[in-house]
């Protein structure tokens, strides 16, 4: 018999299969010599309260050896040569998620990605680092894995719809990621861990019979004479691709933004959230979050954290906060200064930051940057373009310790830190644009009120975090996933303003797919 049991457990009993057949056998009142096996299949860490405690669901098998597999694998077979074909911009996760998609309808998806694959992208992003230079078709945001790959890989989406969110999970487990990402309830795969899982998945799609072609910038969208449908696209090497389009371009690429604008696409502006990465001492984190000065302890995980509030009717919140990680540059043109956060799979540096950011919507923008749908992007950049060191000319970031920063006054020095191109001391509270500083220092203040010891002079805000969503939507019929005025355009992820973080993208890639499907059958 197979039976599933919930538990409340302490981290060292979790830690331990032993202990757990043991706890479960005085749960159910029974010998604990009838538990053949036992697995987890569901796992969260609840630190509300001062004694940490974990909700642990198992299976255990009583009185049997049958298995206890939590795996779905699904078999994508070889399309016929005389499949139909789908257009896929951008092998971000939408882009990738759909092509799979396609894949299970009988569909052939032709990936066209404007970066080099996720092995090339590390010798760009490694030149970042050193020399400051940013190739503006492979970096953080551009290739293969969008800006997605080289990242923390967090898995966790605020999602109601878990079905479709347990799909995702189980495509990325069946192509290289850790079983724990079937349990966790904020599962990560980690920025050592990711690329593999997305060059497996590209594999999946070439063994299909899908075609998977890398720097190919997409620079014109083919409609029929009147507007109103998509036929294809160009490339920029003048070649042709034909059949509906799913646009899953990310929300840096700003060029396709200014394209479907020429093309008269309805586009719209959208708001955003700006701000800094805030990089603490990971041990700070755990002792703040798991109540102890001792920290985390033997089997606990580094400690992650969420904070929220809002300051003059705008939203003040953390952001892809990254335990055990490092800061990373992540402008996608030279220029411009962004930077982003990342984790390995083991979460294992002493550092802990997150971005720290403010909403802002496009009301809040003035007119000095435009009055068009592009207007959000503009503002984007000129907070880039001000925290770039014209000087200094590389991706060494300005920096302000977080109490500094607070009472506005300029930091005499900086701690060590995991930004790997460095950091100098700037005033962080005069770069960024006054309505956005004063809703992070009262912000700040709030959340160190919250929670003891988090406002310190031990952690620094780095930089600027801009790159947190689209600041453009390209509108779509709510039910068919079309562009609302042309047909066989296809929307899609983030780029286009329907998703945010990875599972969501995916999420959105095989929604997009699946109206495809509706389409061509």
């Amino acid at each position: 018999m197979i039976q599933s049991v919930n538990l409340r457990v302490d981290p060292k009993t979790a830690a331990s299969h032993l202990l757990l057949i043991m706890h479960v056998s005085n749960e159910l009142h029974i010998d604990a010599n009838r538990i053949q096996n036992l697995r987890v299949v569901r796992r969260s860490i609840d630190a509300r309260q001062r004694k940490v405690m974990l909700n642990v669901t198992v299976k255990v098998a009583l009185d049997t050896n049958d298995p206890l597999s939590i795996a779905n694998h699904i078999d994508y077979q070889p399309l016929p040569s005389d499949a139909p074909v789908c257009i896929v911009v951008g092998a971000g996760p939408a882009g990738l998620f759909a092509s799979l998609r396609l894949i299970e309808s009988g569909i052939k998806p032709i990936l066209l990605e404007r970066g080099k694959d996720v092995d090339s992208r590390r010798k760009d992003m490694a030149m970042i680092a050193r020399t400051g230079i940013v190739d503006p078709d492979s970096n953080y945001c551009f290739g293969e894995g969008g800006a997605g790959a080289y990242s923390d890989g967090k898995l966790f989406t605020r999602s109601k719809k878990r079905g479709p969110v347990d799909k995702i999970l189980h495509i990325l487990h069946q192509h290289g990621a850790q079983e724990d990402v079937l349990i966790d309830a904020h599962p990560h795969i980690g920025t050592d861990k990711l690329p593999e899982v997305i060059k497996a998945i590209r594999q999946t799609i070439l063994n299909c019979g899908g075609e998977v072609k890398f720097q190919t910038k997409v620079t014109e969208i083919i409609l029929s004479p009147d507007g109103t449908q998509a036929l294809g696209v160009v490339t920029d090497s003048g070649t042709k691709f034909l059949g509906p389009v799913i646009l899953a371009t990310g929300h840096s690429a700003r060029d396709v933004y200014s394209m479907l604008q020429k093309s008269k696409v309805t586009i719209e502006p959208k708001g955003i959230a700006v701000g800094v990465r805030l990089e603490h001492p990971q041990t700070l984190i755990d002792q703040i979050r798991y109540h102890s000065p001792q920290g985390r302890g033997k089997y606990l995980p580094p400690a992650e954290y969420t904070m929220l509030t809002r300051i003059a009717n705008r939203g003040v919140y953390s952001f892809c906060m990254c335990p055990g990680g490092f800061i990373i540059p992540a402008a996608s043109s030279p220029g411009e200064m962004v930077v982003n956060g990342m984790s390995p799979s083991n979460r294992g540096t002493k550092w802990a930051n997150s971005g720290m950011v403010v909403e802002v919507l496009p009301e809040d923008v003035g007119s000095e940057f435009g009055t068009d749908e592009l207007k959000m992007i503009r503002f984007q950049q000129s907070i880039e373009k001000r925290f770039f060191d014209d000087a200094k000319g590389t991706q060494n970031a300005p920096a302000q310790r977080m109490q500094d920063f607070v009472s506005s006054r300029p930091s005499t020095s900086l701690p060590a830190t995991s930004y790997a191109p460095g950091i100098h001391p700037a005033r962080i509270d005069q770069l960024l644009p006054k309505g956005i500083a004063t809703r992070l220092q009262k912000g700040f203040e709030e959340f160190g009120k919250k929670n003891r010891g988090f406002l310190t002079n031990d952690a620094v805000l780095i930089g600027n975090e801009t790159r947190t969503s689209s600041p453009v939507r390209i509108p779509r019929h709510n039910e068919l996933l079309h562009h609302i005025n042309v047909t066989g355009l296809y929307p899609c992820g983030e780029g286009a303003g329907y998703a945010g973080g990875i599972v969501s993208a995916a999420i959105d890639g095989e929604r997009c797919a699946e109206a495809v499907v509706t389409t061509i059958h």
